[in-house]
């Protein structure tokens, strides 16, 4: 099975440009990053794609044990760069993709030379002195309502994860995205998201590393976001006027701009 049909992966924008490469949030697929990407693509190398049982992804290349854990997701994400040759890339992440980028990043550093988290969490679950956002009742709750119903549970979450109640079509449009998602994928995948502790991993992030926080995030709290910041050795935090949790169909001017403002300008390659 090729590695770019699995993921479907697409490639536009500058051939000698710097890549940039988009990782979607749970639920959702490539799509979301659409009023984003256009941007990138007249200096930049762009890649999108699909996590495995996400959009138009190969449904068959789910392997429950290799997504039991995020690590095979950034397996995934290391395969597509090492297939199109990708050196120095800036990796985006949004939600639990941002854990999937520090993990891709820790695992093949020489691949990578920025992460952009936007809205991350390394660990929902509130434990101790740590505030993740979510008690453990909380998230088992969310776990059995996803369970007892798939359509019932997208209806409910996507306006609290969207956090933009005077524009219902965006919450329409995830509510949509994750209709789409097979239910048992989804099911695994969201205790995959919501059970994983990546606390640990964010002192080993050797890359430079752009923390976006959005204003109220019920998903991903500022104090989880300043975490994350204060975690990571190389890294900066912008706290965006974006509300909710979902910038980059809310605000993909912000984003965009956020992005600009702390890369490096870009240079052609050789």
């Amino acid at each position: 099975m090729s590695v770019i049909s699995r993921n479907r992966v697409r490639v536009s924008g500058v051939p000698d440009g710097r890549p940039i490469v988009f990782a979607h949030g749970f639920g959702c697929d490539q799509e979301m990053w659409r009023f984003v990407a256009p941007d990138f693509e007249r200096d930049h190398r762009v890649v999108l794609f699909d996590h495995v049982g996400c959009g138009g992804s190969d449904l068959s290349a789910y392997d429950p044990d290799r997504y039991g854990s995020l690590r095979g997701y950034a397996e995934d994400v290391v395969e597509v760069c090492r297939e199109l040759g990708l050196r120095d890339a800036v990796l985006v992440g949004h939600s639990v993709s941002s854990m999937i980028g520090v993990l891709a990043v820790r695992a093949a550093p020489e691949l990578f030379g920025a992460l952009v988290m936007i809205g991350p969490n390394p660990r929902y679950v509130d434990d101790g002195d740590y505030s993740g956002g979510f008690s453990r009742a909380d998230i088992a709750g969310l776990l059995d309502s996803l369970d007892s119903n798939h359509l019932g549970w997208s209806e409910a979450m996507a306006p609290v994860i969207m956090g933009n109640p005077d524009r219902p079509e965006l919450s329409a449009e995830l509510t949509n995205s994750f209709c789409r998602t097979d239910p048992d994928i989804a099911r695994r995948f969201a205790r995959v998201t919501f059970l994983s502790d990546n606390r640990a991993d964010l002192p080993a992030v050797a890359v430079p590393t752009l923390v976006l926080q959005c204003s109220d995030d019920a998903i991903a709290p500022e104090a989880v976001g300043r975490y994350v910041h204060a975690h990571v050795p190389d890294s900066s935090f912008i706290q965006l006027a974006a509300t909710g949790h979902c910038p980059n169909l809310s605000a993909p001017e912000e984003t965009v701009a956020a992005i600009r403002a702390w890369l490096p300008a870009p240079t052609r390659r050789a």
